[in-house]
């Protein structure tokens, strides 16, 4: 029996993984974050109402999960306590379901700050970043001057490191960005009060999975972003802060690689980017113009819209590898309804060779064409349907090529934004 899955994303995020993890968490024990910060943006929607979840693990809604966040997890605790009051008004009992590890490191406003003002200083060569600190944090957390949510509670300690990092990051504020300086007094104060909103949920996030895995239960590992944004394994530079990828698991959880029975890639039918970067089946025209339409692409925690384009079977093929897959969920197929023609993007040519894997030099992605397949569309509407067998013909074709050009078979498609427009091929828990 399964015991422990991964949801994670293999393209550049916004796959539809919250929707996922909600419908998982009904059949699990806890629910786990792993990596990244509040830049994540998880939208759920539930009987019609929608819910975004940026910090927060997206099994909050389903009242038998515990909520965990990671010490991989940069933790905005400023953000951590607007998405907790937004719950909480709305009646979720947030705090007596989420535990957040000592570990965790925190993002100061220096961080926001310094975000902000290097996007701006890089112009048309910006990143696209959400501005929300993550870069920077984990920046910090790298060179060893980093706080984490354990200095909070030991003022002294906090005074002393808070006070190096701020000599620190005002001198480059004040002296490269033309920015007026942090009060020492305000954010120290500012970061006592929210620890103290906090101190009651800060546990042994990996003792507590370790004791849970011992009993037996269920844990689901929920990822933010998507492979192709992994710090390592991601179209660099254009990539976010953290590994997004499943190594990430037991670094940014503290398990080891045998706590890890199955990993749900999600997919897109299509493909979605947001911000600056490679992306080799980006559409132009009035094709990618509708599907951004249809599928309402905009990002959930920034609102920017998205690149839309062509499903890219080589880079899915290298998230299943990098990943170890053990089955895609395919989500919004019901976006490409009614087209005349869907293409697959299945090789690069670069310089008159062909490519089945991406790039290795970052340089060659402006070089690349894009071989593709060609599938007929269908015309039949495919949302809500819960049966494979009453998929359009087409649309049950164009999943089993999917399966045969990315490496992994589909065991779930999603065919509408809400929790129970799903079919289950087989279920990831057994």
């Amino acid at each position: 029996m399964t015991k422990s899955i991964v949801v994670l994303g293999t393209q550049w995020g916004d796959e539809g993984k919250g929707k996922i993890v909600d419908l998982l968490s009904s059949n699990v024990d806890a629910v786990v974050r792993f990596q990244g910060g509040h830049n994540a943006g998880h939208t759920l929607v539930i009987e019609g109402e929608k819910t975004v979840l940026h910090l927060i693990p997206s099994g909050i809604l389903n009242e038998g999960a515990q909520c965990m966040i990671g010490n991989g997890v940069v933790v905005s605790l400023e953000a951590l306590k607007k998405e907790t009051e937004e719950l909480e008004a709305r009646g979720v009992d947030v705090r007596s379901r989420l535990k957040i590890s000592p570990a965790c490191a925190l993002i100061m406003p220096y961080h926001e700050l310094l975000d902000a003002a290097r996007e701006q200083a890089l112009g048309k060569k910006a990143i696209g970043t959400t501005g929300r600190g993550i870069g920077p944090a984990y920046e910090d957390k790298v060179s060893r001057r980093g706080l984490r949510i354990s200095d909070l509670y030991s003022p002294g300690l906090l005074s002393e490191k808070l006070g190096n990092a701020l000599d620190f990051h005002n001198f480059v504020l004040e002296k490269y960005f033309g920015m007026q300086r942090l009060s020492f007094d305000r954010v120290l104060d500012d970061a006592l009060q929210l620890g103290a909103c906090f101190s009651e949920l800060v546990t042994d996030v990996a003792g507590e999975l370790h004791r849970l895995r011992q009993q037996g239960k269920r844990i689901l590992y929920e990822g933010a972003q998507g492979s192709l944004l992994d710090i390592d394994h991601g179209t660099y530079p254009f990539v976010t802060s953290s590994n997004t990828t499943v190594g990430a698991v037991c670094t940014g959880a503290g398990v080891g690689p045998s706590a890890i029975d199955y990993v749900l890639g999600i997919t897109k039918a299509y493909t979605t980017r947001v911000g600056s970067g490679p992306f080799p089946t980006e559409l132009f025209d009035d094709v990618g113009a509708g599907i951004a339409k249809r599928g309402d692409e905009f990002g959930a925690t920034t609102g920017r819209p998205r690149r839309c384009g062509w499903l890219d079977a080589v880079t899915l093929r290298r998230a299943v590898h990098t990943n170890g897959v053990t089955g895609f969920c395919v989500t919004k197929l019901d976006v490409l309804d009614g087209m005349e023609t869907i293409k697959v993007g299945t090789a690069y040519r670069l310089n008159g060779e062909q490519l089945d894997v991406p790039p290795d030099n970052p340089a060659d992605w402006d070089g690349l064409e894009v071989q593709y397949e060609s599938f007929p569309g269908w015309q039949q509407s495919t949302r809500g349907v819960t049966r494979f067998e009453d998929l359009p013909a087409n649309a049950r074709a164009y999943i089993k090529s999917m399966e045969s050009l990315c490496g992994a078979p589909v065991h779930m498609i999603s065919t509408g934004p809400d929790r129970v427009e799903n079919i289950i091929l087989q279920h990831p828990l057994g």
